[in-house]
């Protein structure tokens, strides 16, 4: 008698994922890559850095709690590491792209204001959707928007509602 064997899959582990969620993660690894390399190069820096018995002053401690940060690209979750410094002298850790405190980016704190007067009021998103997504929201206008919203399109769907 012979035993079925299982394939095996070769690719990424989540076929149905969307074009949306890839851009995130793709966003939540570049951000985490650069994160660390800011903490390496302040490490670099107070490498020389020793306390009297002779360890480094200034170390890797952990993670502050992970937080989601706003961006054009949807919810984006962040992990800052944070540091010790043993010498006293007050060395801490701030990341120039996730800034202590911040929940949303520069880009969508500056749109949501226009999202607000324009897009609501008046139905104009076009400059809002421009500050908010850049250049490439050109096809993003009032028409394409009040269409959309008569036909059900929503979340990238058709409207056709094909089950």
């Amino acid at each position: 008698m012979r035993k079925d064997k299982q394939d095996v899959a070769i690719g990424p582990p989540e076929i149905g994922i969307s074009l949306d969620e890839l851009v995130r993660r793709g966003a939540r690894q570049v951000i985490q890559q650069v994160i660390e390399l800011e903490l390496a190069a302040l490490l670099e820096q107070y490498a020389n850095v020793r306390t009297l018995s002779g360890k480094r002053a200034v170390v890797r401690n952990g993670y502050l709690p992970e937080r989601d940060v706003l961006t054009a690209a949807g919810p984006v979750s962040v992990r800052v590491p944070k540091v010790r410094d043993r010498s006293g002298a007050g060395v801490k850790f701030h990341s120039s792209v996730v800034l202590p405190y911040i929940r949303k980016s520069p880009r969508v704190s500056a749109a949501l204001p226009w999202l607000y007067l324009k897009g609501i009021s008046t139905g104009d998103m076009s400059e809002a959707l421009s500050v908010l997504l850049g250049e490439e929201a050109r096809g993003l206008s009032a028409t394409w928007s009040a269409a959309s919203k008569r036909s059900g399109r929503t979340n990238g769907s058709s409207g056709t509602g094909g089950t």
